[in-house]
This record gives C-alpha cells, structure tokens and sequence, in this order.
C-alpha cells in the first residue's frame, strides 16, 4: 500500500511540474459543489413558492456550473461527468450535516460526517487525476468492509493539494 501511495503523490507531484494546479482546482470544487447547492435551492424554492423565476435562475447556475465542471473533468469515460457532480455534491451536503452536527453536539459527532465528505472529495480528485484506472483497481470484500480505498485517496489529496502555497 505505502508503494501505492508514493506512486499515486509522485504521479501529483508530475502534474505540478506540468503546470497543472491542484489547488486551483480544489478551490473550484468547492465553487462547483456550491452551484450545485443553489441548483437544489432555486428548485426547491420554484416548488415551495410555484414562481418559475426561480426555474430560471436554476437554469442560469446549471449553465455555469457545467461550463465550470468541464474545467476538471476532462474526456470522461463513462459516466464519469455525472459521477464528478454527484461526487461534489454528496461531499458539500456532508460537509453541511457535519457544521450543524458541530454546532448543536460537537466535534465527536461532526468527525465522521467531515471525514466522509474529505473522502467523497478526495475520490472525486483520484477520478479526475486520472489516478486511479477502474479496470485496475482492486476492490476487495475487505477493502469495501474497512473503507481502506476511501482513506488511500484521502491520505493522497493531503499530501498533493496544498491551496496555501502560492508560489
């Protein structure tokens, strides 16, 4: 495993070199996983408040949203365009029961929600980083049990994306 994940950090690390900016394309995530959000929100308010402007909005942040989304996902295979977004927008609302859990009973209960979210995210990168190949990769009963894929690509973001280094 540990041979794995050097080779996955080097395989970021040769992406940096080629001007590929990782944190760039974190920062535009959690954008993207924002849009998906209000998309949710027009929809919801068209239907709570049958007023079709909200339709259009919704339709005017889709736009974007996709325009945006092309930016990381590049030449998908499959269905790998709807699995990014659902990817996205799985982790954003994960990230939103974990705040409240934080707020109303705190950080033991809020953990496991942040750490799903960061391994919904970090999926979402090992996809289109082209870091992982579906006919490759090996996915075992134990695998699935004790969630070690999931923590493979968590372990790897964190060591390739760094958003505060600017230079």
């Amino acid at each position: 495993m540990k041979a794995e994940i050097e080779r996955w950090i080097k395989k970021g690390e040769q992406l940096k070199q080629k001007g590929f900016d990782i944190s760039r394309d974190e920062d535009l995530s959690i954008a993207l996983m924002n849009l998906v959000s209000l998309e949710e929100h027009f929809y919801f308010t068209a239907m709570k408040t049958n007023d079709a402007k909200y339709l259009d909005m919704l339709k005017a942040v889709r736009s974007l949203r996709k325009k945006l989304l092309g930016k990381i996902v590049k030449n998908p295979q499959g269905e790998e365009w709807c699995i990014s977004k659902h990817l996205l927008a799985t982790s954003m609302r994960l990230v939103e029961v974990g705040t409240k859990e934080l707020s109303q009973n705190g950080v033991k209960n809020a953990e496991p929600y942040f750490k799903s979210a960061f391994e919904i995210h970090s999926l979402f990168f090992a996809i289109n980083l082209k870091m992982i190949d579906s006919k490759k990769m090996k996915i075992t009963l134990k695998n699935k049990k004790d969630g070690k894929m999931m923590q493979k690509f968590s372990g790897i973001m964190k060591k390739i994306i760094d958003c505060c280094k600017e230079w």
